[in-house]
């Protein structure tokens, strides 16, 4: 499918006048490019116009500051754009034209993912990326020998354009006796505990590659760099492997391993960001089957992280045995993440004091892999949507009191035992919106909404909504204890009016979020391929207390001295407050709760005045909101772009 280029995206908006207070048509049958600004969001990375897919080749270029976000585009090449702020955006290139295309010896059919050593050959910019012989590629697929290798390029020319250079590829294939079911997607990094367990220089660049081994399971397998030229790679072994579709506990905090990874991202976090010398965790994109039943296959994807220790053989190979996992982003579209350090030197950290970080992108797909045909692409005129920069952090939660929501294979670690408290502290992977973007979102005209306790069941409107279809919905919701026992549902409705409306709730029976996405769109009734299915990711919301110390607990008449702790159950403990701040940004939908949960989605409503807020409470128990604020409009990330 062919999309509209600029000029007839901006003859087609000029030619047709739709009236959104109407009731919508078949949006296929209007001309192509006429709903380019329909459902365009308006700070997120996205090309001019044309298809983006996979996040890949982010760099800090140490020479200027500059933060370049890369991406597959059209599915010819790579393209980039500099940010100086983590706010707005510029193309590197004149119309999103490529850094990268396919088309030399190594890389004949295609250019896919890759990832950037910023002071590697010469001392500038360096990529490694998969070049591609032969497609198709797919893990339910014989491997074909060769068709996926790695080799280098190189920009002499700020980022403009990364020149291949004219050697073989320095990964030209899969480890022997390897029957892989891919073997792309390197990402270039530096770790320390890595240095020391396979006995390395200090700094030594590895290269993590994405695939797995037929009839065994997904996996990551591990290069590291022995020559300052960045020539030489040697293997030190499938760093991670996993049993084909196994989960990680009982599936619940991480879904399915599948059967092949993807885009595999590893790096080292510390409580403020990235630290070379923290916690190893890795992020990576799963495919494969989601039943346990074999052989079934299913367009399944996930998009999911896990930290472990890092460790060696007796024969030297390296080894990632993980202790927590859980997913980046629930949505069933987002994929691919891809992420950086962003060192406190950056331009953009060094004007919002922030320290070194690591900033990761995803990846949020038209809709779901292989399961919606028929959306309006060509009215549309692009395609897909990077999501919000997040920072990665080791996030930890305190004063967790110690009962049997802790004791789970989840998405959490107990991180210290205190000898004076019953409670403990947990550790999990931290997520946020990058703060640059964050105070840039939440720095436009704001208003407050007044606290509510709802009992009964109610859907009632705010006193002020948003006057467009670009927000942030900041608010804090608190349980009592009795909703552990109940079915209580409670959230807002969005993007709502007589005709349509999201509904985002927490839901206590199973612990999850949940984006009702049957009533969003009027398009659903007269268009195929609107997906609108509702979607979900589990959050638990653990029991804290306020009273964990010794000192706390006598001034509250709870010590007992022969157990030297709180008496269990003695102190007031209280379900954890539940933070959310919900992005709207016209059709994508991103939620974000308590420092550790991400979902993100696609809304699109169709009329004009589906702005409307409301709470939502389905009678259940008893809830109260609070700390509710509303940043009504957002700004424009491409100050340079003309459509």
């Amino acid at each position: 499918m062919k999309l509209p280029s600029a000029l007839e995206i901006l003859v087609a908006r000029q030619a047709v006048d739709i009236d959104y207070n109407l009731p919508p048509p078949d949006l296929t049958t209007l001309p192509a490019g006429s709903l380019f600004e329909t459902w365009r969001p308006h700070i997120h990375v996205l090309p001019p116009h044309g298809q983006i897919g996979d996040p890949c080749a982010h760099y800090n270029d140490p020479a200027t500051g500059l933060f370049h976000v890369g991406f597959l585009h059209n599915g010819t090449g790579i393209s980039s754009v500099f940010t100086d702020d983590l706010v707005t955006y510029r193309d590197v290139n004149p119309d999103g034209g490529y850094i990268i295309v396919a088309g030399g010896p190594n890389d004949p059919l295609a250019v896919f993912d890759g990832s950037v050593i910023p002071d590697g050959i010469y001392g500038l910019p360096t990529l490694l990326y998969t070049s591609v012989t032969y497609l198709p590629i797919h893990w339910t697929l014989p491997y074909v020998p060769g068709s996926e290798t790695q080799s280098l390029a190189v920009t002499f020319d700020g980022g403009h354009n990364f020149d291949k250079l004219p050697v073989p590829p320095v990964i030209p294939a899969p480890p022997a006796g390897i029957d892989a079911t891919a073997f792309r997607d390197p990402y270039v990094f530096q770790n320390r505990q890595l240095d020391q367990a396979v006995d390395s220089v200090p700094d030594t660049w590895y290269a993590a590659i994405s695939g797995g081994q037929q009839e065994v399971g997904p996996g990551v397998f591990l290069y590291r760099n022995q020559d300052p030229s960045f020539m030489d790679w040697e293997y030190i072994g499938e760093w991670w492997q996993e049993p084909a579709n196994t989960t990680w506990g009982d599936g619940t905090w991480a879904k399915r391993w599948g059967y092949n990874f993807e885009t595999g991202n590893a790096f080292s976090l510390d409580e403020e960001g990235y630290n070379v010398e923290g916690s190893t965790f890795m992020t990576v994109g799963v495919e494969g089957a989601y039943a346990p039943i074999e052989p079934q296959v299913t367009s399944f994807h996930a998009m999911l992280w896990a930290a472990g220790d890092v460790s060696a053989t007796d024969s030297g190979e390296a080894l990632f045995t993980p202790n927590m996992a859980g997913v980046l982003d629930w949505g069933r579209a987002a994929y691919a993440a891809a992420g950086k350090v962003l060192p406190h030197t950056s331009q953009a950290s060094f004007n919002s004091g922030a320290p070194d970080r690591f900033i990761t992108y995803v990846w949020l797909t038209g809709d779901v892999f292989g399961s919606v045909t028929g959306f309006p692409a060509e009215q549309q005129g692009w395609q897909n949507t990077l999501l919000l920069p997040r920072e990665l952090k080791l996030q930890k939660i305190h004063n967790v009191v110690d009962n049997d929501l802790v004791h789970e294979t989840g998405s959490w670690r107990v991180a210290k035992h205190g000898d004076e408290q019953q409670c403990i502290e947990l550790e999990t992977l931290g997520i946020e919106i990058a703060r640059e973007t964050y105070e840039a979102a939440t720095s436009t005209p704001s208003f407050e909404e007044p606290p509510r306790e709802l009992q009964g069941a109610n859907i009632i409107p705010f006193e002020q909504s948003p006057a467009s279809k670009f927000f942030v919905l900041e608010a804090q919701i608190s349980f009592p204890q009795s909703a552990r026992d109940s079915d209580v549902q409670s959230g807002f409705q969005i993007l709502a009016s007589d005709l349509e409306s999201t509904t985002i709730y927490y839901q206590f029976s199973n612990e999850s979020i949940v984006i009702d996405r049957q009533n969003t769109s009027a398009a659903t009734q007269t268009t195929p391929g609107i997906d609108n299915v509702t979607e979900a990711g589990h959050l638990r919301l653990f029991d804290i207390s306020e009273h964990c110390s010794k000192e706390k607990c006598e001034d509250h008449g709870h010590w007992e001295q022969d157990k030297s702790n709180c008496k269990p159950g003695s102190h007031e403990a209280k379900i954890e407050t539940l933070n959310l701040t919900i992005v709207g940004d016209n059709s994508v939908l991103e939620v974000y709760a308590n420092s550790r949960f991400a979902l993100a989605t696609w809304a699109r409503p169709w009329y004009a005045n589906s702005t409307e807020i409301r709470f939502f409470h389905n009678g259940e128990s008893e809830v109260s909101f609070h700390n509710i604020v509303v940043h009504d409009g957002l700004y424009d990330a491409y100050p340079d772009r003309e459509t």
